[in-house]
């Protein structure tokens, strides 16, 4: 495809403006590793919870919900719990003050927190850090998968060299381009480069949208999908026939072992309720949330992330997805017919290139460019800050000059993307490193973080042999049986982690008093921690137990409620499914009402943890 001039002007000062936003953010950046990781903890909330939003509308995860829209239709508003996506909500109602009010700069520092300094701190720390890096290279990986399937179709040059294709060709020159400003500017330039790319995401997205709505009709729609496509709601099979219309479609539905739906969204819904109690993992998303400047903004943040997310995103998804029914399915037998294979997940990509007018296919492109970058930076940056903040100067170099330390995050952020690179080329596809990131690698991170938050017997020892063991069992089934669909991994590893957890818990001495003391009175959990509140009450009579529990789990509930509404609106706007679209806005209402006086009204007071040379 040849762009129009118009087109490469749009992506040229895209590009251009990120990068002199990075170099004219590096000097407050490099400050320390507070400013560097953190924006030296100053930033509002609502602009954290717009990068937030933006470092989750990637450019890999939209191509994968749009192939999953295209198959499963309106159904595939209740795929995203597969994340799950609802693991914000429990941020917002509780585990984002309990994080925030640890004050330190990563998810592993806040193990000292919990566990103190001893060996079993070590242990739980070192574990956090690995299980960190692991995570990050996955993610990476993802992100680079999708941005060179992107590329590939819009640049018209065959850039494969030796080993690497044309698409591996393409995702390096755009890592190398986010890196740069990524290294310039620390989290001050993924922030406020993440509201630029949210603009301009977010007007991409409408434009999409109107493009499909004008050149689809409800007739056309529903000529190109099978009896049932527009149906929200579900029984326990999928019933859903493409024969006759794109018959590999019943094949793709029967390989994603989403045959069965009911079963499998309850499988989903079950694992995410374990990830999302059991906290971020260490990424960007604990990195968010330690950066604000509160744990009430903590909450606010991740409440503000769902709404300027989720809306625009999926009205992008949708329209996506209906352009390429009606005009991409019929080209689909037409590939077939020669032969060739057709890659549902790029769909995002030819429907862009083919159906979009010059100009608008320039701010679309710059938007999906910005989603790729808005997430990759993010996680690089957060990947970086765990090797040098949790390693290096943890263990290496304690008392090392400020700008030693800022010169290592470059180093590390670098060694990061080369080894995603390495990674990238060698996954096979999207959704077989979605659903091992989602399901096999989430199993074994479950149970040794809910038990460091519920139960006062939990020590460091059995918090690293869970970590570890839960990994390490995510990895085996793949080694043995590497076509095994990466779902039915879940409960392998999650009985792995919990057995050791809880074992070596149990033959290892609890963490001393006056850590368990200090954390109970710094985060205020509630769950099992009857022994330490009256320990504490001997030095300070006045502290209340938690009593929160029925009230957080109420409003957990009405919040994923709350939130499912914020995707199917806009998918029924695009397709004019106005009946269920009109339901859904009067469960937002309900639900928003309902929040506002057992949620926010009750959110704690704004004291603030700011940096001091903030």
């Amino acid at each position: 495809m040849e762009l129009h001039t118009v087109d490469k002007g749009i992506i040229i000062g895209y590009i251009a403006i990120v990068i002199l936003m990075g170099w004219f953010l590096s000097k407050r950046a490099s400050r320390n590793l507070e400013s560097y990781f953190l924006g030296g903890k100053s930033l509002p909330w609502w602009i954290i919870g717009i990068s937030h939003g933006a470092s989750g509308f990637d450019i890999t995860g939209t191509m994968w919900f749009v192939m999953m829209l295209f198959t499963y239709g309106v159904k595939a508003a209740w795929i995203p719990l597969i994340w799950p996506l609802f693991d914000r909500v429990f941020r917002q109602v509780y585990l984002g003050p309990w994080i925030r009010r640890s004050n330190v700069l990563t998810g592993a520092e806040w193990m000292r927190t919990r566990f103190g300094y001893g060996l079993g701190g070590d242990l739980s720390h070192i574990s956090v850090v690995i299980y960190a890096l692991i995570a990050t290279v996955g993610f990476l990986s993802y992100a680079f998968q999708g941005i060179g399937k992107f590329a590939e179709v819009f640049f018209p040059w065959n850039l494969e060299w030796g080993p690497f294709a044309s698409s591996d060709v393409y995702a390096i020159i755009i890592l190398i381009i986010t890196t740069a400003y990524l290294l310039l500017g620390g989290w001050y330039s993924v922030v406020l480069t993440d509201v630029v790319q949210f603009v301009l995401l977010t007007v991409a997205s409408i434009f999409i949208a109107a493009v499909a709505m004008y050149r689809v009709s409800p007739d056309m729609l529903s000529k190109a999908v099978p009896e049932g496509w527009n149906n929200l709601f579900f029984g326990w099979k999928m019933d859903l026939d493409w024969s006759g219309l794109i018959d590999q479609l019943n094949q793709k539905i029967v390989k994603d072992g989403y045959s069965l739906f009911g079963i499998v969204i309850m499988m989903m819904f079950f694992k995410g309720l374990l990830v999302s109690m059991a906290g971020p993992t260490p990424g960007y998303g604990i990195q968010h949330v330690l950066s604000t400047r509160s744990p009430r903004e903590a909450a606010l943040e991740n409440w503000w992330m769902s709404v300027v997310q989720l809306f625009p995103r999926f009205l992008m998804i949708t329209g996506i997805a209906m352009l390429g029914l009606v005009f991409f399915s019929p080209n689909v037998q037409e590939i077939l017919a020669r032969g060739d294979k057709v890659d549902f997940e790029q769909i995002l990509p030819l429907v862009i290139r083919d159906f979009v007018p010059a100009g608008l296919v320039g701010i679309l492109m710059a938007g999906l460019l910005a989603a790729f970058m808005s997430t990759f930076d993010s996680t690089v940056n957060a990947g970086a800050a765990y090797i040098v903040n949790d390693i290096y100067k943890s263990y290496i170099r304690k008392d090392a000059p400020v700008r030693r330390y800022v010169w290592m995050s470059y180093l590390c952020s670098v060694l990061l993307v080369v080894v995603a690179i390495i990674v990238g080329m060698n996954v096979k596809s999207i959704h077989s490193i979605t659903n091992w990131i989602t399901f096999a690698l989430y199993g074994g991170y479950v149970a040794p973080n809910i038990l460091k938050w519920h139960w006062w017997r939990f020590n460091g020892y059995g918090f690293a042999a869970g970590m570890i063991g839960g990994v390490i069992a995510s990895m085996i089934p793949l080694a043995i049986w590497p076509d095994m669909n990466r779902m039915y991994i879940l409960p392998f590893s999650l009985a792995a982690s919990t057995i050791a957890s809880v074992t070596v818990c149990l033959l290892t001495p609890p963490e001393e008093d006056a850590i368990l003391c200090d954390f109970y009175r710094t985060v205020r959990p509630w769950g099992v921690w009857t022994p330490v509140l009256e320990q504490l009450r001997q030095i300070a009579p006045g502290i209340e137990k938690n009593k929160n529990l029925p009230w957080d789990a109420f409003n957990v509930a009405v919040g994923i409620i709350w939130q499912i509404t914020l995707m199917v609106i806009p998918i029924c706007l695009v397709i004019r499914e106005y009946r269920t679209m009109c339901g859904a806005i009067i469960v937002l209402v309900v639900t928003s009402v309902i929040m506002k006086f057992t949620w926010y009204d009750n959110l704690g007071p704004g004291e603030m943890y700011v940096s001091d040379d903030s």
